[in-house]
């Protein structure tokens, strides 16, 4: 990029390679000087991308191993961590946000971008879900409220730091509007399709990727599948594993975390991806789309921009097993294109990401330096 400004990026974890990680990853190659800060570094699962020379930590990664795996306790402490960084020598402070990242303090010049991958979910939209998944009960019930109502204040505070909001998401867009009163420009996130070659043949199964934690309703879909006696593979690992092996028929496999090479021959092999939760975006069942599959998801969230119903899936309208499972009978029943669906899935490729970013940020650095 032409006169690039002195440059810092800024994420709140990198313990593991997700979506979010794989945004900042390009921004990391857009801006190969700049330095990372995040509040947690993990060099055994992210060191070959987010190298350790280039990454700057909080102070909370100095505590035990047992306290940072379990980060909900250190919340309290993460506002003030994140603002501890020293990023006054910088101009563009690019901040890769699922929560505080956003609230880095810099100084009056700078420019800051904020790419939003959603506002704060357990404080916001999905606090009183995640409350309950803590199963925990009357005291410790009015300390979550407590801790939630002083996050809320300081997240909605943190946010004003922000000059400009890039949403990953129409839905990610609207909840900026409702919890942050702010405008922003959606440009969804990178999608390596490029590294998966669609198949019009299949084998005798669906498929999951995905994280194994409680609102991405992995038990419905096994209940579902339980019930219809079909083949299900999931890919993922998560807290709840143990559970959800216990759950599991012989016809459905947990296989836990698989390198993308192997997860990718599952994606071109499978019947059809199962997408059970709501998500701000999505990115996995765009990649089964790459792949040509079709899939079937929950009727919420990112599914909604990125599933054409009928052409490249379906949708179920409740997170109901029968409604799972009659929707799994519709995928088996259909007829689907798969170098139709392969087309629709580019629309959210790595390259497109990468031109539109690059566009969108030479573009508001000049509209700021013309209005300054």
């Amino acid at each position: 990029m032409k006169n690039v400004p002195k440059t810092v990026l800024v994420h709140e974890y990198l313990t593991r390679l997700g979506g979010a990680e794989r945004v900042l990853k390009h921004f990391t190659d857009i801006y190969d000087q700049a330095p990372i800060y995040t509040l947690l570094y993990n060099e055994t699962k992210v060191g070959n991308v987010f190298p350790s020379d280039k990454v700057h930590t909080s102070f909370i990664n100095n505590f035990p191993l047992w306290l940072k795996k379990r980060v909900k306790f250190l919340a309290p402490l993460l506002p003030s961590a994140i603002e501890s960084f020293d990023v006054s020598k910088y101009d563009l402070i690019l901040s890769s946000s699922n929560s505080f990242a956003k609230g880095v303090i810099s100084k009056p010049q700078a420019i800051h971008i904020c790419y939003c991958h959603a506002p704060s979910t357990f404080i916001w939209n999905a606090f009183h879900s995640y409350r309950d998944q803590q199963r925990k009960g009357g005291f410790i019930n009015i300390m979550i409220l407590l801790l939630t109502h002083y996050l809320r204040q300081w997240d909605r505070q943190a946010a004003d730091r922000v000059d400009y909001f890039i949403a990953n998401s129409k839905l990610t867009q609207s909840r900026i509007k409702k919890y942050y009163r702010r405008e922003s420009t959606v440009i969804y996130p990178p999608v390596d399709i490029e590294r998966i070659t669609p198949t019009k043949s299949h084998k005798d199964y669906f498929l999951i990727v995905s994280q194994l934690t409680p609102y991405k309703n992995i038990d419905l879909a096994i209940e579902a599948f339980n019930k219809i006696k079909q083949p299900l593979v999931i890919i993922g690992d998560g807290p709840e594993r143990k559970r959800l092996t216990k759950l599991a028929e012989p016809h459905v496999e947990i296989k836990g975390f698989l390198d993308d090479e192997t997860v990718v021959e599952y994606y071109q092999n499978c019947r059809g991806f199962i997408f059970a939760g709501s998500d701000d975006f999505g990115i996995s069942p765009v990649e089964a789309m790459a792949a040509g599959k079709p899939v079937l998801a929950l009727r919420e969230g990112g599914a909604l921009e990125t599933i054409i119903e009928g052409k490249t899936g379906e949708f179920f309208d409740a997170p109901i097993v029968e409604l799972l499972a009659d929707g799994v009978r519709r995928i088996m029943e259909g007829k689907y294109d798969a170098d139709s669906i392969r087309r629709h899935a580019e629309q959210f490729s790595t390259q497109r990401f990468l031109k539109e970013i690059k566009t969108y940020i030479n573009h508001t650095i000049k509209t700021h330096s013309d209005e300054s």
